[in-house]
C-alpha cells in the first residue's frame, strides 16, 4: 500500500471517530473524544495490517491469508472495552449508548481500513443522526410512562439558592416538583429535597449529572426518606 493511502486512511479514521467522540464528550462521558478516536484509528490499523501486512509470506507453501479473522477479533475485543463504560449505580444502568457507540466506531474503523470510505462516512452520519436527533424526536412522538425519583441536593447557600436550582431545571427543560429547602449540616449548607419527573431511568441519571455540575451544588443523592 502506498504511504499516502495509508496515512489517508488513518487520518480519515481519526476524523470520523472524533465526530462521534465529540457528541459523547459534550455529555461528559468518560469515553469521549480521545477514546473514540483511538478505537477508530486502532481498528483501521488492525484491518490494514490484516489485509496488507502479510503479503510477503503469501508465496510460501501452506500459507493462507484470511483478513476476516483479525476483524472478528477486533469485534470481540471491543466488547471488553464497551463493558467498561457500562455502570450500575443505585439500580440505574448507565453507559449502554456509549458502549454501543464504541462498538460502532470500531466497525467504522474496519471499514476505513478496508477502503470502504462511502460505507464509513455514511455510517458516521447515520450514527450522529441517531445520537443527536433521535432523543428529542423520541420525547415528542413517544408516550412513555413517567418515572418519579426523589433527590436531595446539598448546596452551598453562599454560591446558589433554591431559586437558582429551579431556574436551572426550567432552563434545561427538566420536569420537577415538590421542592423543599431544609437546613444542612454545615453553617452555609442547605438541603433541597425535590422529585424529578422523567420518562426513563436513563433520563433521571442525566438530570442527576446535570444538577451535580451546577455551581454551588456539593452533592446529589437519591432521597430514601
Amino acid at each position: 500500500m502506498p504511504a499516502t493511502e495509508l496515512i489517508t486512511r488513518l487520518l480519515l479514521a481519526a476524523l470520523l471517530g472524533s465526530l462521534i467522540g465529540l457528541e459523547r464528550e459534550r455529555l461528559h462521558w468518560v469515553a469521549g473524544l480521545r477514546t473514540h478516536m483511538l478505537v477508530c484509528v486502532g481498528s483501521t490499523l488492525f484491518m490494514i495490517v490484516s489485509a496488507y501486512g502479510f503479503a510477503g509470506v503469501l508465496g510460501q507453501a501452506n500459507v493462507t491469508l484470511d483478513p476476516s479473522r483479525v476483524a472478528a477479533q477486533v469485534v470481540s475485543g471491543i466488547g471488553f472495552l464497551g463493558a467498561g463504560t457500562i455502570l450500575l449505580r443505585q439500580e440505574i444502568v448507565r453507559g449502554l449508548t456509549t458502549a454501543a457507540s464504541l462498538w460502532a466506531v470500531a466497525a467504522i474503523g474496519l471499514a476505513v481500513g478496508g477502503g470502504l470510505y462511502l460505507a464509513a462516512v455514511s455510517t458516521t452520519v447515520l450514527i450522529l443522526a441517531i445520537l443527536v436527533g433521535l432523543k428529542p424526536l423520541e420525547r415528542r412522538l413517544m408516550i412513555r410512562r413517567q418515572q418519579y425519583q426523589p433527590l436531595v441536593l446539598r448546596i452551598d447557600a453562599r454560591m446558589t439558592s433554591q431559586a437558582d436550582i429551579e431556574a436551572a431545571l426550567v432552563k434545561g427543560g427538566m420536569g420537577f416538583q415538590h421542592v423543599e429547602a431544609r437546613p444542612g449540616s454545615g453553617p452555609a449548607q442547605q438541603e433541597l429535597h425535590l422529585v424529578i419527573r422523567a420518562g426513563s431511568a436513563e433520563e433521571i441519571a442525566e438530570v442527576t449529572r446535570y444538577l451535580a455540575a451546577l455551581p454551588g451544588v456539593q452533592d446529589v443523592a437519591m432521597d430514601d426518606q
